[in-house]
């Protein structure tokens, strides 16, 4: 479990199924090794007797209570702290989110679905990503694969066919990256050198695969990352620490196609915004 910092723990305490901020109580779970689910307001979850079944749509307790200007900062502590933060069965379509765009196609990756930082062409990245599957009629096959930086730059290494380690014609940046990504974690190159190094492995991945066995490759790389893949539920939103001072707590994502593109049968739509910077405390109006 990871631990809070002096000034979370003095608004906000974490127990194995329960967190509470401020004086509100939320019931809490751990399905992965890292991150944390809240499936909502605890006196809702778990009903005392005589208390309501809550809808099946859940309540907007994201904005109503934890971005509220109350809790807002040290929810967004809670996320610094733990990476993920996933809140289940949240009912909202707030104006600040934003379709989830690219398309893949049978013969070629989108950008999504390789792992990625979002806001790489800005002066600076987003805090936090969230990314959220509103309600709708049509379920979710594709998944999103989540993992901390570190460990998916090792996966993508680690995952690389020995004919492209043996291969003269591999940039030898790469090569000496499988050795030292090998090592303990206090022995790999600096965190400001790993999307260089990433950059060169994706191009490699690109030009050698077609795209089903990129595809399947890259689905190695969630395995030995120990990806957050779980499925989507209607109304979850997973808010990811997309940007820190310490690059290696941050954490990438993904668009990932657990099995091959032509046997995706549903694909309902996402949506996303940089909750940080896009939802902030002065406009807390519910929508």
């Amino acid at each position: 479990m990871a631990s809070l910092s002096p000034a979370t723990q003095a608004s906000s305490t974490l127990t194995s199924s329960t967190l509470t901020l401020g004086d509100v109580q939320f019931e809490i779970s751990r399905p992965h090794r890292f991150g944390v689910v809240i499936h909502g307001l605890a006196s809702q979850v778990k009903p005392t007797e005589g208390t309501a079944i809550p809808p099946s749509r859940g309540d907007d307790y994201l904005h109503k209570q934890l971005l509220s200007p109350a809790l807002r900062d040290v929810f967004l502590e809670l996320i610094e702290t733990e990476g993920l933060v996933v809140c289940k069965n949240v009912n909202s379509n707030h104006s600040t989110y934003r379709k989830v765009r690219g398309k893949s196609s049978a013969g070629k990756l989108s950008q999504a679905e390789y792992y990625h930082h979002d806001g790489c062409s800005c002066p600076t990245k987003p805090r936090v990503v969230e990314i959220r599957l509103p309600h709708q009629d049509v379920g979710r096959d594709v998944a999103t694969a989540i993992a901390p930086f570190g460990d998916v730059v090792r996966a993508m290494l680690t995952a690389l066919p020995e004919n492209l380690k043996s291969n003269p014609k591999t940039d030898s940046q790469i090569i000496d990256a499988v050795a030292t990504f090998s090592l303990s974690p206090d022995q790999w190159p600096a965190p400001s050198l790993w999307d260089k190094i990433q950059g060169r492995i994706t191009r490699l991945v690109r030009r050698e695969m077609d795209a089903e066995t990129c595809r399947a490759w890259f689905r190695r790389v969630d395995e030995l990352a120990e990806a957050y893949v779980l499925p989507w539920e209607m109304g979850e939103s997973r808010l990811v620490l997309n940007n820190h001072v310490d690059l290696s707590r941050t954490y990438q994502h993904r668009r990932s196609m657990q099995k091959p593109k032509s046997e995706i049968a549903q694909n309902g739509s996402l949506v996303k915004r940089w909750t940080a910077e896009e939802y902030p405390e002065q406009s807390c109006a519910i929508k």
